[in-house]
């Protein structure tokens, strides 16, 4: 079946689904398969539960008119997905990196919200199965649509922008995330710059970070708008940036004062800036939708728990991160400093080295208590006494339960396998 008429069907319900069990009357339903399930077992479960149509991709769960049978499910999402996008007269960004790719995409929406009606991806549906539901989330009345784009292989980017089609672009950092599908740093620069070669090659435009040395390089010969501290030629200049612990920025005379906490989120806030002045927000609607912003999800959250205040940023890490969120921590001018620090996860051969260069890194720190967690944190134990290292976050909590953490300042960060967010019971 030609992707125009499963258009036409698609233009008859309210949306796209992919799980049986969160269907809403009329939706159409996506039999998608993973390693260990099929959708198309459970197509006719989905009508039956108020879908109006059900594509699938194996013959003989067809049963009637509502079934719409294509070669492959998937990828008929993603084709209806960028054939919608089309349909709809909408400006899309499209932005991707390796660290705050969705603090930065909900502080565009913040500031941009202010002035259009826009849509973003939701949490972090930024694959290849979210991006496409992103987009067929987008309707007649949304005008400005920003989408989160994420990868850990080469050439999953590229695909990416050629379904979702963005008109703007921006990346957030190049850092040590999934350096295991990558191949290593390198290969993190080439893979998040498909979206730069995208732009170029279709005459967008970049929103570029001049701070960044090696984005300021490659984007030379990009049509760009540019924002940072250094160049006195950028679109937006910030002219202050302090944080103690929240993220307090200046620019053209306007004062935020963010609850987001580290220097490492200053970049997410000022590229929402710059690209709310380039689409008209005024800096009062900026500075009101930067300032109504309230972190979720573990993502550098500010935590009081009986008499210890929590930064609690346990949603993901990758070497790159945590080296953020450390020097971050270490400047604050706090009493009782204590860092609970998970295994990094994605890090192939490189792991071993970046786990050892990280513990290296708080050697210094003879005020700070650090309680490392995980195999890969645990192969490299030491003697330093303000140095605890555990196999398992179960042996941490076994010992962390029966000491008395009292008025103290925590740091909480790890991968998201970790689920150290768990030490908040413990507390």
């Amino acid at each position: 079946m030609e992707i125009k008429e499963i258009y036409n069907y698609f233009l008859q319900t309210t949306g796209i689904a992919t799980d049986n069990r969160k269907i809403q009357k009329d939706n159409m339903f996506v039999a998608l398969k993973g390693d260990n399930f099929n959708g198309n077992k459970f197509a006719l479960s989905a009508l039956e539960n108020g879908a109006k149509f059900a594509i699938i991709d194996e013959p003989e769960f067809k049963i009637d008119d509502r079934f719409i049978l294509v070669e492959d499910s998937l990828t008929a999402l993603q084709q209806l997905a960028s054939y919608h996008r089309n349909q709809l007269n909408i400006t899309i960004i499209g932005l991707t990196g390796s660290n705050g790719k969705t603090t930065t995409k909900e502080l565009i929406n913040a500031v941009l919200s202010q002035k259009f009606k826009t849509k973003a991806t939701l949490g972090n549906l930024n694959n290849h199965i979210g991006v496409p539901l992103t987009l067929l989330s987008f309707d007649a009345t949304t005008e400005i649509g920003i989408v989160e784009m994420g990868a850990n292989h080469q050439k999953e980017i590229e695909m990416l922008c050629d379904i979702c089609q963005p008109d703007f672009g921006y990346i957030t950092n190049f850092g040590k995330a999934h350096l295991e599908g990558f191949g290593g740093t390198e290969g993190v620069i080439k893979g998040k710059s498909e979206l730069y070669e995208y732009l170029s090659l279709n005459k967008k435009t970049a929103f570029v970070n001049t701070d960044d040395v090696i984005q300021n390089e490659k984007t030379k010969n990009l049509n760009r708008i540019i924002f940072g501290q250094n160049n006195t030629n950028n679109f937006v200049n910030i002219t202050s940036i302090e944080t103690n612990p929240m993220v307090k920025i200046v620019f053209e005379d306007t004062i935020i004062q963010s609850h987001l906490i580290g220097l490492y989120n200053a970049n997410n806030i000022n590229a929402a800036i710059t690209i709310g002045k380039h689409f008209g927000v005024t800096n009062d609607k900026i500075k009101f939708g930067l300032e109504n912003y309230i972190p979720n999800n573990n993502r550098s959250q500010l935590l009081v728990k009986n008499s210890n205040k929590i930064i609690l940023d346990a949603y993901n890490a990758n070497p790159s991160s945590m080296n953020a969120a450390l020097t971050n921590f270490f400047q604050l001018q706090e009493k009782n400093k204590v860092a609970i620090l998970g295994d990094m996860f994605e890090l192939g051969t490189e792991s071993s080295d970046e786990h050892k260069k990280l513990i290296e890194f708080c050697f210094n720190q003879e005020d700070i208590t650090f309680h490392f967690i995980g195999a890969a944190f645990f192969v490299h134990k030491n003697s330093n006494s303000n140095m605890i290292f555990y196999e398992s976050f179960e042996s941490f909590q076994s010992e962390f339960t029966n000491q008395k953490t009292e008025n103290s300042f925590l740091l909480i960060k790890g991968s998201r396998g970790m689920s150290l967010e768990r030490t908040l019971e413990i507390l």
